[in-house]
Formats: C-alpha cells, structure tokens, sequence
C-alpha cells in the first residue's frame, strides 16, 4: 500500500515558557517519524509523509494514499486536539489507523473519561476536577486525605506531572494548583494518590482486542510517593527499571487483563491503546487514566514492552496496521 504518515514534530525551537518547560512534550522527533517510516517499509509498504497542521491540510489533498497511519497529536491547547487529523480523513473518507475523533476527544480529557468507565463498575481513585484557584478554598476536602495528586485534566505525554504533584497538605495543595493554572491553562485534576506499583498494560487488536503485554515501572531509589513523572521518564536509564512480564501473582494479571479490556471497549478504542494502573490496598488495580494514542518512538513505553516481549518495533507497527486496516473491506490487505 502507498500509506500516508501524519504526525506533529517538536519544534527546533521549543517555546519557552517562565511556568513550563514541556509545552512540545507529546509532540515527535524527526528519529520517531524516520523509526516508524522505516518499520512501514519493512513490511512493504511506501510511505508518504504527510506531517501535521497546515502542512497536512496542504498534502493530503494532493498526495495520493491507500490509508494513513496516524500519530498526529493536534494543534492547540484544545481538549479535543487529538481529533483534529482523524475528522479531516474522516471527512474526506480516507481509512485511518487508531481510535476515532471521539474516542480520541474523551480519553483526552480525563474527567469524563472517569466518570464514563466508573459508571462502568471500573475502580478507579477518587477524584476532583477543579476549574480555578477559589474552587481550592470552596471545596471540602474532608472526603479526601493526603496525599493527593494534581496534574492537569487534559494533557497527555506526562505535562504537567512533576516530582511536586504529590501534594502533602493544603499549602502544596494551592501551591501545585497556581502552577499548572498560570502554565497550562486549562482545569485540574485533583485525585486521591494511590501509592503501590505503577503499571502500564499495551492493547492491540479489534474483535479481539489482546493485551500486548503487562509492564511494572520500579524505581531504582525506593521513595514513600513514587511518581512516573517527566523528570523520571526524561531520565529513565538511570532512575528506573522495567519489568515486562511483571512478578505479580496470576489473579493480579487477571484482574489487569479483564478492566484493561473493559475500559478498552467502554471508550470505543481502536486497534492500540495503553493504560495506566496503580495497585492499591490487596494489589486492587485502580485505573489512572489510558493513552488510545501511545508513543511510537524507541524511548515509549508501548515500544520498551514490545520489545521486553521479543516484538520489535517492525512487528509491533504491523500489528497496528493489520488491525486498523481489517476495519476497512475495501481497503487492500496488510502483510500478517
């Protein structure tokens, strides 16, 4: 197939910013784009670049594609950015890989997709959103007890998740409040931290839909509030480890397999997607939040558990394709 790629790069030049240094975090480096190029072609298909913004509107039109393989984070600070790409094909019915425009706009936003799969029986923390500094102060927070956790209620590749977003008290409470306020401008997310193992789980496939593989993130220097936050996957050589397959007990990995499927399908995912968990009092997994449209690049999560499985990126890619493409009759077939 000719296959179009979509896809957003971070700039030369990142905007600098006095409150935020990860404005571009989500967004690709040339070494993805060229990565996951290279893996397309492996399986025998050319690929066109397509890029993302304008440059996308302005190719995609005159590029001539069988079906783009998309990885396009959006324009903007919008909670529905993701959609962007998938609506302009959409429109113009070219056959696409990952979720659709709105199962992409609501796992964006983590309130709503809280609400959605908790009303689904799907444990997860409990939780707040907050839209402003005053709502800190009107809130009884007598239904909550330290620590909590702040992050801001519709980013995505960790912005926004630092090392200070445990808060212990009130005071850091506001403090953390102020700071993702004046750097991010959009509502908090404010949720009961939960404090054992952080893990990852990877999805692939429709009709069925199969757990890729289970991934526990350990780090290095033991500390009472750990957090998979920027700082640490800026870093993650050094500072963590990585256990794919996790040592956890056979009824633990049953439980993550079955609510990383429910939620899978509650949100309307499409051929991968990856969910975050932290286990909480008994191993009970809590459901954090869930990515329908990971990383591709050799540093992601989804691909660092690839290939602790013996899946290199090639195959994982393929996989990916192969879903996304038996969607669509009339598209020609993938390699298996």
């Amino acid at each position: 197939m000719r296959i179009g790629l979509s896809f957003d790069l971070k700039p030369d030049k990142p905007p600098v910013s006095v409150f935020i240094d990860d404005s571009m975090e989500e967004y690709d480096s040339m070494e993805t784009v060229e990565l996951i190029k290279t893996s397309l072609k492996a399986n025998g298909h050319d690929v066109v670049s397509l890029g993302g913004g304008s440059s996308f509107l302005d190719k995609i039109r005159s590029e001539r594609v069988d079906f783009v393989f998309n990885i396009a984070e959006g324009q903007g600070n919008y909670r529905s950015r993701e959609s962007q790409v998938p609506c302009i094909l959409e429109m113009l019915d070219i056959p696409y890989s990952g979720s659709d425009p709105l199962c992409l706009a609501i796992c964006l936003d983590k309130a709503l997709t809280k609400k959605m799969v908790a009303t689904e029986g799907v444990i997860t923390p409990k939780w707040k959103l907050i839209s402003g500094i005053e709502e800190i102060h009107d809130t009884d927070w007598k239904i909550f007890s330290f620590p909590l956790m702040i992050k801001p209620a519709h980013e995505g590749s960790s912005k926004g998740v630092r090392l200070t977003s445990v808060v212990m008290n009130m005071k850091e409470l506001e403090a953390e409040a102020n700071r993702l306020f004046e750097g991010y401008n959009q509502s908090v997310m404010v949720e009961e931290f939960i404090s054992g193992d952080e893990i990852t789980v990877g999805m692939t496939g429709n009709s069925p839909t199969e757990v890729l593989g289970i991934m526990r993130v350990l780090p290095r220097n033991r500390v009472e509030h750990f957090v998979y936050s920027l700082e640490v996957k800026r870093d993650y050589l050094k500072l963590i480890d990585y256990e794919c397959p996790p040592k956890l007990d056979t009824g633990i990995i049953k439980r993550l397999e079955e609510a990383s499927l429910k939620i899978f399908n509650i949100l309307g995912c499409r051929d991968f997607a990856r969910l975050d968990f932290r286990l909480g009092n008994n191993d009970t997994p809590y459901f954090i939040e869930i990515n329908p449209l990971p990383g591709l690049g050799s540093h992601s999560d989804l691909v660092i558990m690839a290939k602790m499985l013996g899946i290199y990126h090639p195959e994982l890619v393929n996989k990916v394709l192969t879903a996304a493409v038996k969607r669509y009759a009339l598209c020609p077939q993938v390699s298996q």
